[in-house]
C-alpha cells in the first residue's frame, strides 16, 4: 500500500473534478469512499484508517486551494449521512443529527475526517453541488437534481472505481424558452 501515491491520486482527481464542474469558493462537493476499495477489498470489509488519511490529506490540499466546501458520505450503517463542518452545515440550513461515526459504523473516511474537521457536525440529507464517489459507494442520494457525469482522466484510486458529476440548475420552459443570455438579447423584439 503505497500511500502517498493514494494521496497523489486523490488529488488529481479532486482538483480536475474541481476544474470540469466549475466548482465555486464555498461551494459544496460530496465525497463517497470505501478505503476497502482503495485497497482492493470489498466495500466495507478492510476498511483503513491509513488510506482514510492519505485521502483526507490529498482532497484537503485541493479544498484549500480552490474554497469549496466539502462533505464526506457515511457508509449505510449511518444511513449515508455527512460529515462536513459546522459553518457549511449552518449557511446551507442544515439539521444536525447526534452520531459519532467510527470506522465500524460510519466508515473510516467518515471517521476520520470527523476528528479532522474544525467543528465537526453530521446531517442527514445535503443538495451538493458535485461529488465523487470513490470505490462506488453511492452518492447521488446528495446531489442537487441535475446531475451530469464528469469523466476524470483517472479512473481509480489505489484499487478503487471512480466516477464523478456535477450538477446544473433545471431547464424549464418550452419551445420558446431561452437558456443563455446571448439568445435571449437576439430574441427580443420590440
Amino acid at each position: 500500500m503505497d500511500l502517498l501515491a493514494i494521496e497523489k491520486q486523490a488529488q488529481e482527481v479532486v482538483e480536475e473534478v474541481v476544474r470540469l464542474a466549475e466548482l465555486k469558493p464555498g461551494q459544496l462537493l460530496v465525497i463517497g469512499c470505501s478505503t476497502s476499495e482503495v485497497l482492493g477489498k470489498r466495500i466495507g470489509k478492510a476498511g483503513s484508517k491509513e488510506v482514510a488519511a492519505a485521502l483526507y490529506r490529498g482532497i484537503r490540499s485541493v479544498q484549500d486551494a480552490h474554497g469549496f466546501a466539502v462533505a464526506f458520505q457515511c457508509c449505510e450503517h449511518l444511513n449515508r449521512a455527512l460529515v462536513m463542518e459546522r459553518e457549511v452545515m449552518e449557511r446551507y440550513g442544515w439539521e444536525e443529527v447526534s452520531v459519532v461515526p467510527v470506522p465500524a459504523a460510519g466508515g473510516s473516511m467518515a471517521a476520520h475526517a470527523y476528528t479532522r474537521l474544525q467543528d465537526a457536525v453530521v446531517v442527514e440529507h445535503i443538495r451538493a453541488h458535485a461529488g465523487i464517489d470513490i470505490g462506488d459507494t453511492l452518492i447521488g442520494m446528495h446531489l442537487r437534481h441535475v446531475a451530469v457525469p464528469v469523466r476524470p482522466s483517472r479512473r481509480t484510486i489505489g484499487e478503487a472505481h471512480v466516477t464523478a458529476a456535477r450538477t446544473r440548475p433545471k431547464l424549464i420552459g418550452g419551445a420558446r424558452a431561452v437558456y443563455e443570455l446571448t439568445q435571449a438579447n437576439e430574441s427580443c423584439t420590440e
